[in-house]
């Protein structure tokens, strides 16, 4: 991500500590209202962007800032009543606003381009629905002009970048607001984490969505895995077009946001299969943002509750990618109705919910605490045998407890499983024949709060190289951790324990110990030094004349 570009880094930092000493201190908020600022940066670049491209090769382009804009509350009026309440669409610019006077500044911000932002997409569309509730409470005329500066800066550096590195601008930006997103240091609540980027890349790499797949997530917080899906379609596409300048990340990926191959009609095709869910509007709202950052123009996500009685969407997704809330629980009387499992724990309701979401021969990557793969209640053991006998669950891979931190020290797992039955199929024979095991010991970053990346790529390389190759006639050595299947029979007869400690061999190993009197001899001559045994031998008391004794 911005790993090594300190030089960013420190503009979002100083970004980030003008909003808290202006008084805005809650992350969340803090992030909401600086995404509403870079939104109205980056739609006014986008628009001159386009203007010069049209007048170089001579095609016709209505700019969304030409005319005048009427708000909302006033287009019920008759045209000639509408007149009064008309606003230049030039003047809700950034490069307009930007060079008012402070006070004048956060007026116009407020009463005029924030109102057009909620309303750009249009009345009809799904980015105005969630944006209805959306607020803009920068209180102070000196935080927003200090704001306003700091994001322009921020621009120039990315800007920079892109022409001297060659990297595109979309995906720089969609760093930078990564980066942003990575901030909210707090844990949300019922257990909603941030996942991270490269374990979102490397559930993308293990089911593969391609382009036509309808992929969707039920608990999408920020979007983060829609987006993780739209990018591995998008560098597989620019792959496939035989682009040479693509080049792994600081995490061994190659990813991009931007392909010459990917035309119009792609382009379309993938901005319809992405569907997300969440029951934080707040969230919806930083999702949509977050996909439209990196060049999705209408997002498909939704305020829902997708474990909930309003929610049916049985067989419709190719492709499912999540990190459903841990430890949450919900009301029984609002659980929906055609989920089968006896529970109001959530990781469990969700797992159900997924695999009824899937189509036969759909794939799902989830994310579950390590708690569900061998949870000894009849809730667990039935979501774990749906998980094998409904499904084919193709990989069950645990990782460290510090692969959340800061948020959460919890110890999680990546379950990968396709669909084989529906919940009124009978079942003939089990969907999975062997579960194949891997142990993460590293994702290469350290394991506490400061999580630093390492030099390496940790173990995330080697899973990927491992799953695609795995073959359970020759991964059978159970005394190696990192990749070995298990048989669906010893599985059930373990009550569906899906924790490779049930199934790895224990190694021992033979210790050989120094001999006593060479242990002797050193803690002596760590005592006195290099001495003559003779003086040794004078030497009437404290811990040399102890050690001497026991040697002898």
């Amino acid at each position: 991500m911005l790993q090594h570009h300190p030089e960013l880094k420190s503009q979002i930092d100083q970004l980030w500590n003008k909003f808290w000493a202006g008084g805005i201190s809650n992350p969340l908020t803090a992030i909401e209202q600086i995404t509403y600022l870079l939104f109205m940066k980056r739609l006014d670049e986008l628009d001159l962007n386009k203007q010069s491209d049209a007048e170089f090769t001579g095609e016709s382009y209505i700019s969304r800032f030409e005319g005048a804009w009427v708000p909302p509350e006033h287009r019920d009026k008759k045209e000639e009543d509408q007149k009064p309440f008309e606003i230049d669409r030039s003047t809700l610019r950034w490069s307009f606003f930007k060079r008012m006077k402070a006070e004048d500044m956060l007026t116009h911000v407020q009463t005029r381009v924030f109102p057009f932002l909620k309303d750009m997409n249009g009345s009809e569309s799904g980015f105005t629905h969630h944006m209805k509730n959306a607020v803009f409470i920068i209180p102070k005329p000196g935080l927003l002009v200090e704001a306003v500066k700091t994001i322009d800066e921020i621009f120039i550096i990315m800007e920079k970048d892109s022409s001297e590195k060659g990297q595109a601008f979309q995906d720089i930006q969609g760093d930078v607001y990564e980066y942003l997103l990575s901030e909210i240091a707090s844990a949300g609540k019922n257990g909603q984490f941030r996942t991270p980027r490269h374990i979102i890349k490397l559930i993308a790499e293990l089911v593969k969505p391609r382009l036509g797949h309808r992929i969707g997530d039920p608990a999408c917080g920020t979007a983060g895995f829609l987006l993780g899906a739209y990018q591995y379609i998008v560098t597989d596409i620019a792959r496939k077009s035989g682009r040479q300048d693509l080049t792994p990340d600081e995490d061994g990926f190659v990813r991009t946001s931007v392909s010459a191959a990917y035309d119009q009609n792609s382009k379309k095709t993938l901005d319809q299969s992405l569907q997300g869910y969440d029951i934080d509007s707040t969230m919806v709202r930083l999702g949509m943002m977050n996909l439209m950052m990196h060049g999705i123009d209408e997002p498909l996500l939704d305020y829902r509750d997708t474990l909930s009685k309003g929610f049916n969407e049985p067989n419709q997704y190719h492709i499912i990618m999540a990190n459903p809330p841990f430890t949450g629980s919900i009301d029984k009387g609002d659980i929906n109705e055609d989920l089968s499992l006896s529970t109001t724990k959530t990781e469990l309701l969700f797992i159900e919910t997924m695999v009824r979401m899937l189509k036969r021969g759909g794939t799902a990557g989830i994310i579950v605490p390590q708690g569900v793969l061998f949870g000894s209640g009849n809730a667990f053991v039935a979501a774990r045998q749906i998980l094998v006998d409904r499904c084919e669950l193709k990989a069950v891979i645990t990782m460290p407890s510090g692969v959340f931190k800061p948020y959460a020290g919890v110890s999680t797992a990546i379950l990968v499983f396709t669909k084989v039955y529906d919940k009124e199929d009978k079942i003939t024979e089990p969907a999975t024949r062997n579960v194949w095991f891997y142990e993460m010991e590293s994702d290469g970053y350290s394991l506490d709060d400061k999580r630093t990346k390492r030099e390496d790529h940790g173990d995330l390389q080697d899973i990927v190289a491992t799953f695609n190759t795995r073959d359970p006639e020759r991964d059978t050595d159970r005394k190696k951790p990192k990749g070995f299947f298990v048989p669906y029979q010893e599985i059930r007869d373990e009550k569906y324990d899906l924790s490779p400690k049930q199934y790895l061999e224990p190694v021992f190993e033979d210790i050989e110990y120094e001999k006593p009197s060479l242990i002797l001899d050193r803690l002596i001559a760590n005592e006195v030094g290099e001495i003559e045994d003779k003086d040794l031998a004078q030497i009437q008391a404290g811990i040399v004349r102890e050690l001497l004794e026991l040697k002898g």
